[in-house]
């Protein structure tokens, strides 16, 4: 039931952003500058633009310099396992993807969703293809009241669509209204973060046996993914994989 008032509420802001579209001139979500289409960023920000491409980390997605080979993993990974099995990105996080990050979740702008979604599909065709179910990273409900909308969840819901893979906004629950991570350590996010995350009880059939896609905007840390994809496993999931819209690169 809420799946489907989910996808209700989804489709209102996607035929009012229509209307809108109609009526007001289309920008660019970066930079303001007028563009043909809505969604589209101007020439200069998709330039910007720092795309993701094989060779990666396979636990972490990063960028290889060299190609280590099918499966290869970073210095970090090796130093400190991510309790997923695989993560995927489809640009750097740099200043151009930042501000546009930030326009999906601060400014609605909405009409962002289908051209971040289809680069999240082209970054993650490996971890897509295997997923039986996509689960946005959720949102307190505090916290979601006060945006109107969680951007993970309106980018699980376009990759599902593109994919067609089911989508489950609710597999993940946040049950502890968590302070922000931003300016935290890694050690603080973990501990931030720890215990406010579990699949309900009602879900636990949706994640048994099943691998499973967490879809987020931003991988900086993975503390936040971490804690999601080990409650994932507790419940059952026997695999998990993390898709994102920007990785934060580390060194090695």
């Amino acid at each position: 039931m809420q799946d489907t008032l989910t996808h209700i509420v989804r489709a209102g802001r996607r035929l009012a952003g229509s209307v809108l579209d109609m009526a007001l001139p289309v920008t660019c979500p970066v930079c303001e500058r007028q563009v043909s289409g809505a969604g589209g960023l101007c020439e200069a920000c998709w330039a910007r633009l720092e795309m993701v491409s094989e060779p990666v980390c396979d636990a972490y997605g990063t960028p290889f310099v060299f190609d280590e080979g099918d499966g290869a993993v970073s210095a970090r990974a090796i130093a400190s396992p991510p309790a997923w099995d695989r993560a995927r990105g489809a640009v750097l996080f740099n200043d151009c993807s930042q501000q546009l990050v930030h326009a999906l979740k601060y400014r609605d702008r909405h009409e962002v969703v289908g051209a971040m979604a289809r680069m999240m599909v082209h970054a993650g065709r490996d971890v897509i293809s295997g997923a039986d179910v996509i689960a946005p990273v959720p949102l307190h409900r505090w916290r979601l009241w006060s945006r109107r909308c969680n951007q993970a969840a309106l980018l699980a819901d376009a990759i599902g669509d593109i994919a067609s893979v089911a989508t489950h906004a609710d597999l993940v629950r946040r049950v502890r209204n968590t302070r922000s991570q931003v300016g935290l350590g890694e050690s603080q996010r973990s501990r931030n973060v720890k215990g406010a995350f579990l699949v309900p009880e009602a879900r636990v059939h949706d994640v048994l046996g099943q691998r499973v896609l967490l879809v987020d905007d931003v991988l900086t840390s993975g503390a936040t993914a971490g804690e999601c994809a080990r409650v994932l496993k507790h419940a059952g999931a026997v695999h998990v994989d993390v898709l994102v819209f920007a990785l934060v690169s580390h060194a090695g």
